[in-house]
């Protein structure tokens, strides 16, 4: 058999993952409800963020179902965001501090 034999999605499966999108969204929204600290809400929402982006790119894009190299190629751009967000983290945690 073929390696692509297998990569052929159904649409029990995207329900599955669009089911699984909604749970975490959900998840999300509860999150920003309960009273927990700030540094540790902010991080689990980025955490969750990523896994949802993870599964839409890897089952909505089909990237699940390209070459590896393909897929490789989203590294710098994620390196980007993650550069762009740390320069103006430190804006942010001071503009926290303004509001007296």
């Amino acid at each position: 058999m073929s390696e692509h034999s297998s990569a052929h999605p159904t649409t029990k499966l995207f329900v599955t993952v669009w089911i699984g999108l909604v749970v975490l969204t959900f998840l999300e929204v509860w999150l920003a409800y309960i009273h927990l600290n700030l540094t540790l809400m902010l991080v689990l929402l980025i955490g969750l963020s990523a896994v949802k982006a993870a599964m839409i790119m890897s089952y909505f894009m089909h990237l699940r179902y390209e070459r590896l190299t393909l897929s490789l190629w989203l590294v710098p751009a994620l390196v980007m965001c993650i550069c762009l967000m740390a320069i103006f983290f430190p804006d942010a945690a001071r503009a926290l501090n303004l509001r007296g």
